[in-house]
């Protein structure tokens, strides 16, 4: 499956910002959304991952209560949804899937994930 992640931009403190991942097959539906972030200078760092029913779901505790993961089947598209984003969200968001046996898989591991998008910046100024 390609991956294609867009929507990033530049954005104030405290504001909101959505991001989405496109994906290329009707086969989206079998498999395990993340989002993954790297801040220049810093290791890839996981943020959320979704199940491929949309049930099961985890967030890194940093953006835990701010940020909000989403999938829409039909549209073979996932989402993040940033709210209240700090100067320390700055980083390249990359999506990321694996397929998944069951709806109850989601990983937090990157080392399961074996697609992945290009990045889209997301820029927080203080």
């Amino acid at each position: 499956v390609q991956l294609q992640a867009f929507g990033g931009g530049l954005v104030q403190t405290g504001g909101s910002l959505r991001i989405s991942c496109a994906a290329s097959r009707r086969t989206f539906n079998t498999y395990v959304m993340g989002w993954f972030r790297q801040a220049p200078g810093k290791e890839r760092e996981f943020v959320a991952s979704i199940g491929r029913s949309g049930i099961v779901t985890y967030y890194a505790d940093s953006v835990k209560g701010r940020f909000t993961i989403s999938r829409d089947n039909a549209k073979s598209t996932a989402y993040l949804q940033m709210n209240s984003l700090k100067p320390e969200d700055t980083a390249v968001y990359y999506c990321a899937a694996f397929y998944g046996r069951s709806p109850q898989i989601s990983s937090q591991d990157m080392n399961n994930y074996d697609h992945w998008g290009q990045g889209t910046l997301v820029t927080v100024s203080s």
